[in-house]
């Protein structure tokens, strides 16, 4: 009976070791990708929350000003929360003339589009 309790508790072989390791090394892999994704969606979450902002405040302008936009495009910049956004304001005639349609584009720091933020101004 020795020889057969000996038998039993014997351990795990070097493969099933081996096997279970790939295991915990995909997995921690699969984990380590997981979380590389969410902070990238986190940050860009963040940028586009500021250009939002920035798109905002500078259509608020338009409005505030009550001036009729001229037909064209311009460059702006505005800081939120410690960075810097340049921006670009296109500025379209509408069917109706009383109206132009603004759009504010806002731009990351590698020049790539973040949001656009787009209204109508009326003639004042």
């Amino acid at each position: 009976m020795r020889h057969a309790e000996r038998r039993g508790a014997r351990g795990f072989t070097l493969v099933e070791v081996l096997v279970a390791l790939a295991i915990v090394a995909i997995t921690l892999a699969a984990g380590v990708k997981a979380s590389g994704a969410l902070t990238r969606n986190a940050q860009r979450l963040g940028d586009v929350t500021a250009a939002q902002w920035c798109a905002d405040n500078h259509l608020g302008a338009l409005v505030l000003a009550r001036q009729f936009p001229p037909i064209g495009d311009s460059d702006f910049s505005c800081e939120q929360a410690g960075q810097v956004y340049q921006g670009q304001l296109v500025v379209r005639p509408t069917p109706n003339p009383n109206f132009r349609r603004v759009d504010a584009r806002i731009l990351s720091a590698q020049g790539e589009p973040l949001l656009t933020l787009s209204t109508i101004l009326p003639r004042y």
